[in-house]
C-alpha cells in the first residue's frame, strides 16, 4: 500500500480535533456539486464536511465498505482544512464520475471501489496531484483518457471491471511514480504501446479479460520491480517472455490462456520469492524442469492445460508443503512418485498418461486426484472407476449442488451435495461421479464452499432444480458411466444465481465459461445471464451426444474470461444447476 495510507487516520483525527479549523466554502460547495453528481444523498452539509460525523465518515469499517472524507487541518497554523481523501466503497451509487472532482485542490486519493457509476474519465484529472484513482466495479466506458499521464505524482491506477474501450495510452509510459496499473475486465484492445517499457517504479500490472493483440511483450522484463502480473484470457498471444526470470521480486504470476504457437517453459529458477505460479493453458510443450521443485515458496502452482510430456521430476518431492498443485490435462507419463500418495496437500494430476500400473485402484486416495490419470484426454472409461457394469443404465439426472429432487415430470434427480474441493473426485449414488480441479483465488465469499444456494425465488417449470447450483473456479468435469451405447439428448440446466438484477454493483458480474461434451466443444464463452435474458431465469441448454463406450463427458472450463471480484473476490467460473441425460431414440431399454 501507499505511504499516504498510513497518514489517513492522522489526519482524520487532526479533522476531528481541531475545532477551530475551517475547511473553506469552495470547497464545501464543490463536495455539494460532487455528492449530486455521485448520487450520494448521506453528507449531512449541516455539519462540518471534515468533522467525521453525520456520513462524512463511517468509524471502523467493515473491510471493503470504507466510507470517509477526509481532510487534513494543519494549513495556516491549523486553520485552514483542506480535502485530501474521498473512499466511498461498495455504496452502488448510481450517479456518474464527476469532473467537478478538480476544484479539490489538495485532493490525493479518490476510490469508488464497487458502485454503480458510469460516464467517462474525466481528462480533466490530468491537472490534479493525484496518488490513487481506485474505480474498480463501475459502469465506466469510453478510453482511459492520456491526460491522466500529467499526473506525476500518480501511483495507483486501479480500472478493472468497468466498459472501457480503445487502447493503452502509450502517454501512461511516462508515469514517474507509478506503482498499480489494473485494467483487468474491460473491453481495451491493440497493442501493449512500448512506452510502458520505462515503468521502473511498477510493481502490480494486470490486463486479464481483454481483447489485446499481439505478443506479451519482452520489455516486461525492464519491471525490475513487478511483484504481481496477471495476463488471463487477455487477448495476447505467447510465448511467455524469458526475461521474465530476471523479474527476482515477482511474487504472483498468473498468465493464463494464450493464443500462439506451441513454446517452451522459459527457465524460471531465478524467482526466489515466488508464492503464486499460475501458467495455465499457455501452449507449453516439453517436460517438467527439474528446478521447479527447488521453488520451495511456492504456494500455488498451476501448469495444467498445457502440452507438457514426461515423467514428473524427483525434485518435486521437495513441493510437499505446496498448497495447491495442478497438473491436470497434460500428457505426463512414468510412474506416479511415491510420496504424493502420503505427502503433500492438495495435488491434481488428473488427464495424464501416468503408468496405470503406479496408481492406486481408487480415483482420489487423499488430496490426490487421479481421474483419469492414465487415460489422457481422451474419451473412455476411467481405470480408477472399480464399478462393474453390472447393470446398464439408459439415463442420467442429477441436481448439481443440491439435494434429491423430483421434476415437474416425474423424474427423479439424484442428490450432489459432496462439498467438493481444489483436488476433489466424487462418486455418486448411482452412475455418475465429478472431478472438480482448481481453488477459488483472492476468495473473500462467506463461504469456501463449491455449491451454492440461491437466495432468491425462481418461478416457472421445475423451479427446485434451480435452489442450488455446483460451482468450479476452473475445471469441472461430470462423468456418467454403466451407459447403454447409442444416442442421447443431453439437457444442461443453468440459472445465474450470483449476480442481481438491480441498480447495484451486484448486478455487474459478468460469468464466462466453456463446455465440452465427450471432448467436443459445444458452448464457448457461454454467459448465462446473457442467454438467459436476466439473472434467476432457466435456461436449458440441449445436445444430442452420441455413447459408444458406456460412457459419457461433461466437461466446464473457466477459460479466464469474466469478471473475478463481482459482487465479492472470487465469483468467477462455471456454474451448473442441473443434468439430465435421456435416450434420444425410442426403443433403448435397460440391460439385464
Amino acid at each position: 500500500m501507499l505511504g499516504f495510507w498510513r497518514f489517513i487516520p492522522l489526519l482524520l483525527l487532526v479533522s476531528l480535533v481541531s475545532g477551530a479549523a475551517v475547511l473553506p466554502s469552495d470547497e464545501v460547495e464543490s463536495l455539494r456539486v460532487i455528492a449530486k453528481r455521485l448520487g450520494k444523498t448521506d453528507w449531512d452539509f449541516s455539519v462540518d464536511p471534515c468533522s467525521g460525523l453525520s456520513g462524512w465518515a463511517t468509524p471502523n469499517p467493515v473491510r471493503g465498505s470504507e466510507n470517509a472524507v477526509t481532510c487534513n487541518c494543519t494549513f495556516d497554523n491549523n486553520t485552514t482544512c483542506h480535502v485530501t481523501s474521498i473512499i466511498l466503497k461498495a455504496q452502488s451509487l448510481n450517479g456518474s464520475i464527476p469532473l467537478e472532482l478538480v476544484r479539490l485542490p489538495f485532493l490525493q486519493v479518490i476510490d469508488l471501489t464497487r458502485n454503480y457509476l458510469n460516464g467517462t474519465i474525466p481528462p480533466q484529472w490530468g491537472s490534479m496531484n493525484l496518488v490513487n484513482i481506485s474505480m474498480f466495479g463501475n459502469r465506466i466506458s469510453g478510453s482511459i483518457p492520456k491526460e491522466l499521464a500529467n499526473i506525476t505524482t500518480l501511483q495507483e491506477l486501479v480500472l478493472e471491471c468497468n466498459q472501457l474501450t480503445g487502447t493503452i495510452p502509450p502517454e501512461l509510459g511516462n508515469f514517474p511514480q507509478i506503482r498499480r496499473l489494473l485494467f483487468s475486465s474491460n473491453n481495451l484492445t491493440g497493442e501493449l504501446p512500448t512506452s510502458l517499457a520505462k515503468l521502473a517504479t511498477l510493481a502490480d500490472f494486470r490486463i486479464s479479460d481483454n481483447y489485446f493483440k499481439g505478443s506479451i511483450p519482452d520489455f516486461i522484463q525492464n519491471w525490475t520491480n513487478l511483484e504481481k502480473v496477471a495476463i488471463q484470457a487477455s487477448g495476447l498471444a505467447g510465448p511467455i517472455p524469458s526475461g521474465i526470470a530476471s523479474l527476482t521480486k515477482l511474487t504472483d504470476v498468473r498468465i493464463s490462456d494464450l493464443n500462439g504457437n506451441d513454446s517452451s517453459l522459459p527457465s524460471l529458477s531465478p524467482l526466489k520469492n515466488i508464492k503464486t505460479l499460475i501458467l495455465r493453458s499457455c501452449n507449453i510443450v516439453g517436460t517438467l524442469p527439474e528446478y521447479i521443485g527447488d521453488l520451495t515458496t511456492l504456494k500455488v502452482l498451476d501448469l495444467s492445460y498445457n502440452k507438457l510430456t514426461g515423467p514428473i521430476p524427483e525434485s518435486f518431492v521437495h513441493l510437499a508443503n505446496t498448497d495447491f498443485v495442478y497438473l491436470t490435462g497434460n500428457s505426463l507419463s512414468g510412474p506416479l512418485p511415491a510420496w504424493m500418495l502420503k505427502d503433500g496437500d492438495r495435488i491434481d494430476l488428473s488427464y495424464n498418461n501416468l503408468t496405470s500400473g503406479s496408481l492406486p485402484a481408487e480415483c482420489r486416495p487423499r488430496n490426490l486426484n487421479l481421474f483419469a490419470s492414465s487415460k489422457g484426454n481422451t474419451v473412455g472409461v476411467a481405470s480408477c472407476l472399480s464399478r462393474s457394469c453390472e447393470k446398464k443404465y439408459h439415463s442420467l439426472h442429477i441436481n448439481c449442488g443440491g439435494g434429491h429432487e423430483v421434476d415437474d415430470k416425474g423424474a427423479s434427480y439424484d442428490e450432489d451435495t459432496n462439498s467438493g474441493g481444489p483436488s476433489d473426485f466424487y462418486l455418486g449414488r448411482t452412475n455418475w461421479g465429478f472431478s472438480s480441479t482448481g481453488h477459488f483465488l483472492d476468495d473473500d465469499r462467506t463461504t469456501d464452499s463449491f455449491t451454492w444456494q440461491n437466495t432468491s425465488s425462481i418461478s416457472g417449470q421445475n423451479e427446485k432444480l434451480y435452489r442450488n447450483a455446483r460451482l468450479s473456479p476452473l475445471s469441472l468435469t461430470y462423468y456418467g458411466f454403466c451407459l447403454i451405447n447409442g444416442n442421447y439428448t443431453v439437457n444442461l440446466h443453468f440459472a445465474e444465481i450470483m449476480f442481481t438484477d438491480d441498480r447495484t454493483y451486484s448486478s455487474l458480474g459478468r460469468r464466462i465459461f466453456d463446455v465440452y461434451i465427450q471432448g467436443k466443444l459445444v458452448l464457448k464463452d457461454f454467459d448465462i445471464e446473457l442467454e438467459a435474458g436476466g439473472v434467476n431465469k432457466p435456461l436449458i441448454k440441449n445436445f444430442t451426444v452420441v455413447v459408444t463406450d458406456t460412457t459419457l463427458d461433461i466437461h466446464f472450463y473457466w477459460a479466464g474470461k469474466g469478471t473475478s471480484g463481482i459482487p465479492v473476490r472470487g465469483v468467477y467460473g462455471p456454474l451448473v444447476s442441473a443434468i439430465s441425460v435421456n435416450p434420444s431414440i425410442v426403443g433403448i431399454k435397460v440391460e439385464k
